[in-house]
């Protein structure tokens, strides 16, 4: 009997060579498609979301019920409930209740406002908006962004993993939703995708806005702003009249405010080709002319819908309001996603070194 011992084949070299093939690096899945894209859930969205909420809060909250749905010649009394409108919130309001459904519309919209579970409001804010439209006797253009906006925006909420948008996510969260595989890639990829559909609606709302005035006389000979200032119904106000009168009456100051409007609306609708620095500029801009609006015409909830309107448009998708804070992902940190996984590192194993032999006594 030999006393060499026959040395053990690696099973990786006795495999089969059609599984051996198989296994072969040309037939490795691909790797998953990563989204390229800023996540869209800043706290710059959250904002929007809240003044939009504000906007149509404020029409419900500071108008009566009977102001809201008064009888308007030529059509039978408000709510309008013809065709798709019949879902709405106050056709569904049982007889003679059209004021408890007016408060309860407003403490959904508050509670969106709020930022509290993006991904459980999203829905309920289009809703609220899609009845006051449709429900009310004269709704503004406010109410019609409004509608629009939160239709848009259902998909981008659906898909906030956070419990407030007020919060942000962390980095680590960021990765794995761009590195997301499935139904969540598909959902990240729409709500980048709505959030640019949204964008691109508010450019259109302000470019329609500003050559529909180019063919009005008024607008463009530059006296638009005398016929608005002196309007019975919606000029300026008694306390600002005294101020406005001077100005709109001296034909250098009325044409410089009736077609400053008109090239702020014009560089808004194609502010998305423009740089970041430029685009802040235009927010600025932008939230002055509906100040403006606010204090001459009193269009509040217009004003604050149109603000939050310039935020998606303006700002960078993602972007973050500066006093916000960074929270942890995890149970109980911020959002609804499980927390990443995490191995404990084995602790270093320590030897005890001998101990010295003491000296003896009495040398």
């Amino acid at each position: 009997m030999s006393g060499r011992q026959t040395p053990a084949q690696d099973p990786a070299k006795t495999q089969d060579p059609a599984k051996a093939q198989d296994q072969s690096p040309a037939h490795d899945p691909a790797p998953a498609p990563t989204v390229r894209a800023a996540l869209p859930w800043g706290t710059v969205y959250g904002l929007a979301r809240t003044l939009i909420a504000l906007g149509t809060a404020g029409t419900l909250a500071f108008s009566g019920t009977g102001t809201l749905f008064s009888h308007v010649v030529g059509r039978d009394p408000a709510p309008y409930c013809d065709g798709i409108q019949r879902a709405g919130a106050f056709c569904l309001a049982p007889d003679g209740q059209l004021g408890l459904a007016r408060w309860l519309c407003v403490a959904v919209l508050l509670l969106v406002a709020s930022g509290w579970r993006p991904r459980w409001t999203g829905v309920a804010h289009w809703y609220v908006a899609f009845s006051v439209h449709n429900g009310i006797s004269i709704p503004d253009g406010g109410d019609q962004v409004a509608v629009v906006l939160t239709l848009l925006l259902i998909p981008v909420t659906l898909a906030d993993p956070r419990r407030s948008h007020w919060q942000r996510i962390q980095e680590g969260a960021v990765a794995r939703h761009r590195n997301a595989r499935g139904a969540r890639a598909w959902a990240v990829t729409a709500a980048v995708a709505f959030t640019l559909a949204a964008q691109l609606q508010v450019a259109g709302i302000y470019f329609q806005s500003s050559i529909a005035k180019l063919s009005h006389q008024e607008w463009a000979d530059g006296t638009a702003l005398y016929y608005w200032g002196n309007d019975v119904a919606f000029g300026a106000a008694d306390w600002l009249a005294p101020l406005l009168g001077p100005l709109v009456e001296w034909s250098p100051t009325v044409a410089l405010l009736t077609w400053s409007p008109l090239v702020i609306e014009f560089a808004l609708a194609i502010c998305l080709l423009m740089p970041p620095r430029v685009r802040r500029h235009l927010l600025v801009g932008g939230f002055a002319l509906h100040l403006g609006i606010g204090l001459v015409m009193g269009l509040w909830s217009f004003v604050l819908v149109m603000w939050g309107a310039l935020l998606l448009l303006c700002l960078p998708i993602g972007a973050q309001l500066p006093w916000t804070v960074r929270r942890a992902t995890g149970p109980g940190t911020g959002t609804d996603e499980p927390a990443a996984e995490t191995k404990a590192e084995p602790a270093a194993e320590t030897k005890a070194e001998p101990a010295e032999p003491a000296p003896a006594a009495g040398r």
